[in-house]
């Protein structure tokens, strides 16, 4: 049974995808045995409550550095004795001493297809708003490892989404998550949980 936490910071869409795909089968052999937050009262910890999983927020504001938050993130992560780390809109750096404990066992959604959009900065509506400025016509999402960069990790699945004539950056948003953001994490995670993904020079490989 691959264990795993779900670090969130907002609604938790990708959190509730993750939750269905346990339920209906999509992501076998998963249990989430926590989700932590950096804010309270959002929905997201709501989600995991309606769902009898166990649910903290572990904020930078109620410590006196970001040395004793990441501190606290890390023992928060620890105690919920993940096999794999999921970062669903987590919108906080992750600290370096959690990088290198769950090396290769922490993976990250972002809303665009990396290396496009991607990087210090681009972040929520931001993505859509920067792709939508630049006139591309294919967007998209990519789950991929957490390494000490910003979006830089081995890419593990992607899928591409149109943009159509019109979009506004909520619409183009809501569509790359229906489409793509609520698929292929769901699909990441299960292939992690059957055995099927490994890294190798910093680059992923699925198997069979």
């Amino acid at each position: 049974m691959l264990r795993i936490v779900v670090l969130v910071s907002g609604g938790g869409t990708n959190l509730q995808a993750i939750i269905d795909g346990i339920k209906d089968g999509t992501i076998s052999n998963t249990e989430i045995t926590g989700v932590i937050s950096n804010n309270k009262n959002v929905r997201a910890l709501e989600r995991a409550g309606e769902n009898g999983i166990a649910n903290f927020c572990i904020s930078p504001k109620d410590y006196e550095s970001r040395e004793v938050f990441n501190r606290k993130l890390l023992e928060a992560v620890d105690a919920c004795r993940p096999d794999l780390i999921v970062l669903a809109g987590f919108l906080v750096v992750i600290p370096a001493i959690m990088i290198e404990k769950y090396r290769n066992r922490i993976i990250n959604i972002h809303p665009s297809l990396i290396p496009a959009f991607c990087g210090k900065g681009y972040y929520g509506l931001g993505v859509h708003e920067a792709a939508l400025e630049r006139g591309v016509k294919v967007t998209g999402a990519t789950v991929h490892f957490v390494d000490e960069g910003t979006d830089t990790g081995p890419i593990l699945l992607q899928k591409a989404v149109e943009i159509k004539q019109g979009d506004t950056p909520d619409v183009l948003q809501q569509r790359v998550m229906k489409q793509a953001e609520w698929e292929i994490l769901p699909a990441a995670i299960d292939l992690i949980a059957r055995g099927k993904v490994t890294v190798t020079d910093g680059r992923t490989v699925i198997l069979g």
